[in-house]
């Protein structure tokens, strides 16, 4: 008999500026951020092939943003990702910032470092 698949679970990985979600132990995906004070500025969410299909985006995405809301931060949605999803989930608007061009300008100095 096979034993079920774990859970996935999502982790803050604050030294690689990014969550991840994982599934049986594997990194299935991610999604980036840099902090611009008091902002988490999430730019880029990607999940492996392998684990396509499953909801897992979207699990990590709210977990993420739950995190972020727990932290006392405010959310800026770069990520095309993202921001659907904040489009979609009105409890998270209290906590999103809109994105602007100077939020770009540093997003795009921060990365280039």
């Amino acid at each position: 008999m096979t034993q079920p698949a774990a859970a996935p679970t999502v982790q803050r990985v604050d030294a690689k500026h990014r969550y991840e979600i994982l599934v049986d132990g594997k990194t299935a995906g991610l999604t980036a951020y840099r902090d611009h004070d008091d902002q988490r500025v999430f730019y880029h969410t990607e999940i492996d092939d392998a684990f396509a299909g499953q909801g897992l985006a979207s699990l990590l995405v709210q977990q993420a943003l739950s995190d972020v809301r727990a932290s006392g931060k405010r959310v800026v949605a770069v990520c095309p990702y993202v921001a659907k999803f904040l489009k979609r989930h009105d409890e998270f608007a209290d906590v999103a910032d809109p994105v602007t061009p100077e939020v770009l300008r540093w997003l795009k100095t921060v990365l280039a470092q």
